[in-house]
């Protein structure tokens, strides 16, 4: 199916012809000209059956005895192909806000998700005759392309990786919106924007999840520290050895090196040691 535009005349025309008929057939009847009167009513009552009226951003579907002739866009009072039924659509914007999916990352990771769909009708023949109920077409596949686009990424993680759920949400996004056009196209919507509403780890393993998250952040910031450490270490040798203020043989710079990392990777303030001699 494939939206074409359908036979439409201005409704005041219509209106007109209509009064003309009606007063043509009452004069008839006054003047007991039964035999033209009659053919007038019908049609009358014929022309009558074409009027529709348009609402702004709705269109009308238009089809007769089971073959779809086209679709109204513009609004108003518009005179079409008589003995037709005519089948609102709305053309509006609107929102679909998905309810919370728990689904599985990347990883085995369970994650709750949510997203809000914008989206609109720009095929009104599509939406109407080529699924059941576009509305309820909508919901599904946009339910289904999130658990799909959920089930692609990690949730999060410190390892160099491409794309993570919580870390690149406007690609996952625009993933998640290309996705479900593809999906949505049969049904004659245009899907304006998607974006994601809600994003967590599921409950049962919410606690041991931010465990981890602490630990790996502890990690990489002690592997940080470690590697300036050993800079600063490094550094120190080498100016103090470009200065010739002080000789140090191998075991005096594995001592220094002890000690310099020992007072940098600590957590706590090093206290120095004193040595003040051998006491008899």
């Amino acid at each position: 199916m494939k939206e074409n535009k359908v036979f439409q005349l201005n409704g005041f025309i219509g209106v007109l012809a209509i009064l003309l008929f009606l007063a043509l057939s009452v004069f008839m009847l006054i003047n007991e000209t039964i035999g033209l009167a009659i053919p007038l009513l019908i049609i009358t009552v014929f022309l009558a059956s074409g009027m529709t009226i348009v609402q702004p951003n709705k269109a009308v579907v238009v089809t007769f005895f089971g073959r779809y002739l086209g679709t109204i866009r513009e609004n108003g009072l518009f005179l079409t192909v008589p003995l037709t039924v005519r089948r609102n659509v709305s053309l509006r914007v609107r929102n679909f806000n998905s309810k919370k999916l728990k689904v599985n990352d990347v990883d085995g990771n369970p994650i709750e998700i949510a997203a809000v769909i914008v989206f609109k009708v720009v095929d009104s023949a599509k939406a109407v005759f080529d699924v059941d109920n576009y509305e309820e077409f909508v919901e599904i596949q946009s339910e289904t392309a999130i658990r799909h686009v959920a089930t692609k990424y990690p949730y999060d993680t410190f390892e160099n990786v491409e794309l993570t759920l919580r870390g690149n949400a406007e690609e996952v996004s625009n993933e998640l919106a290309r996705e479900l056009q593809e999906r949505l196209d049969v049904a004659g919507v245009k899907v304006i924007e998607a974006r994601l509403t809600h994003l967590a780890y599921s409950t049962e393993i919410a606690q041991a999840m931010l465990q981890r998250q602490q630990a790996t952040a502890i990690i990489s910031a002690r592997q940080k520290i470690v590697e300036g450490a050993v800079g600063m270490a490094q550094m120190a040798i080498k100016q103090l050895e470009q200065d010739g203020t002080i000789e140090l043989d191998e075991e005096r710079k594995m001592q220094m090196v002890n000690n310099l990392l020992v007072a940098i990777v600590s957590e706590k303030s090093t206290q120095p040691v004193i040595n003040t001699g051998t006491l008899y």
